[in-house]
């Protein structure tokens, strides 16, 4: 079985159908990979970089595609490794292998699907028999009436972990405090009402989103005076309370606290996630497997936090080919603990994955189709017709997001 052609397929459909994250969001774009071969099995794969810049990726794509077009997939590693010593100039970190992740997953699809095996099996085999999810919800709508109803959505779907941003949403405009007490406060407020509300059995977890805030950025004592408040309420975890420029400030915020710290979503590949791990800035990495350099990379990254006794939580934000990358990867590194899910999923997620996601009392089960479950008709392809533009990016002078 040779590679015969490789092509990127761009796709627009609605964000979600959680009617809390439209408020805010009511578009996404999606990038796809499909490697075909001479037997007519075709791989599929996604890139989180299309949920970005969408536009971007085709051309990345084919700049890769002449080293793929003739070779089996016997070893993807070798196949990875050619694509990131072409691109050694641009893509050891960023665009140039969040766009590599979206192939390599198509090339472990088309493997998997030759084998009958779900990918996991070739990755290691499974470590878990079923794992704990979270419902990623985006901001905290307001007012707390909003919020209660937000939180009774996500606990109706079964979930029994949800994560909430740091600030509020509230009439289409958002506000995150910034000075140190100001903010303190407000997540301390948020919190109380939070575990009043759903009590001490169901895991909060909450975003600062400093690495991709839109409106504030965080500095070390806002990050720390905010973490300290939030030390009596037991929180699984506390993503991004600081931006991913400062390594040296997130070590010492998980000095500083009993608060588990995590991140990574931005971060790409092990040679940019070890200044992060060696550093011990992260209690709790969270690697995507369609944006960290692929399914390799995301197992390199666990294994790096495992050497040091740390955990990791799989960050998946992408469409439904982001999401099965992450579950199949997930279920291989034995030192997962939570996934990132997103609730009441779109079209883009629920055609995709067409019935390989499975949750049951808020845990995930172990997808079991031959290599990633990934589906992408030409009847998909129809229903969701790409609109230019329909990236999500950070607003400002000269180019706003408008959705």
């Amino acid at each position: 079985m040779k590679i015969t052609d490789v092509e990127t397929v761009l796709l627009t459909g609605p964000c979600s159908n959680d009617p809390f994250i439209t408020e805010c969001r009511k578009l996404r774009s999606a990038a796809f990979i499909e490697v075909h071969t001479d037997s007519g099995m075709v791989g599929i794969g996604e890139t989180y970089a299309g949920y970005f810049c969408p536009e971007i990726v085709p051309g990345i794509v084919e700049f890769f595609k002449p080293i793929l077009v003739g070779q089996t997939v016997e070893d993807i590693q070798q196949l990875w490794d050619r694509m990131f010593h072409c691109g050694n100039y641009w893509c050891r970190v960023g665009l140039g292998v969040g766009v590599m992740s979206g192939i390599e997953a198509a090339l472990w699809d088309l493997k998997g699907k030759a084998e009958g095996l779900p990918v996991y099996e070739l990755l290691g085999g499974r470590k878990h028999e079923k794992l704990p999810c979270y419902a990623t919800g985006g901001p905290s709508n307001y007012p707390k009436d909003r919020l209660a109803a937000k939180v009774d959505f996500y606990l109706s779907l079964g979930f029994r972990a949800f994560k909430l941003g740091v600030g509020s949403f509230s009439s289409g405009s958002s506000f995150t405090p910034s000075a140190p007490a100001e903010a303190a406060d407000f997540e301390a407020d948020k919190m109380t009402f939070l575990r009043s509300h759903v009590g001490n059995d169901v895991s909060v977890l909450l975003d600062g989103h400093m690495g991709n805030s839109p409106d504030i950025t965080w500095d070390l004592p806002t990050a720390q005076a905010v973490v300290k408040a939030l030390e009596p309420y037991d929180l699984f975890f506390f993503e991004e309370p600081l931006h991913y420029t400062d390594p040296w400030g997130y070590a010492e915020l998980c000095r500083s606290t009993s608060v588990p710290i995590a991140g990574g979503e931005c971060l790409t590949t092990v040679y940019e996630w070890r200044m992060f791990v060696e550093s011990a800035s992260f209690d709790i990495g969270q690697p995507d497997a369609a944006f960290t350099g692929g399914l390799g990379e995301f197992l390199k990254v666990a294994a790096v936090f495992a050497s040091r006794g740390r955990k990791i939580a799989t960050h998946s934000w992408g469409a439904g080919g982001a999401l099965l990358q992450n579950l199949h990867c997930g279920f291989a590194c034995a030192n997962t603990v939570i996934l990132e899910i997103p609730p009441a999923m779109g079209g883009l997620h629920t055609d995709v994955a067409d019935g390989s996601f499975v949750m049951e009392e808020g845990m995930a089960l172990p997808p079991d189709k031959p290599g990633l479950g990934i589906v992408l008709t030409d009847e998909i392809k129809n229903r969701y017709p790409f609109v230019p533009g329909s990236g999500e990016f950070n607003s400002v002078p000269g180019k706003i997001l408008t959705d």
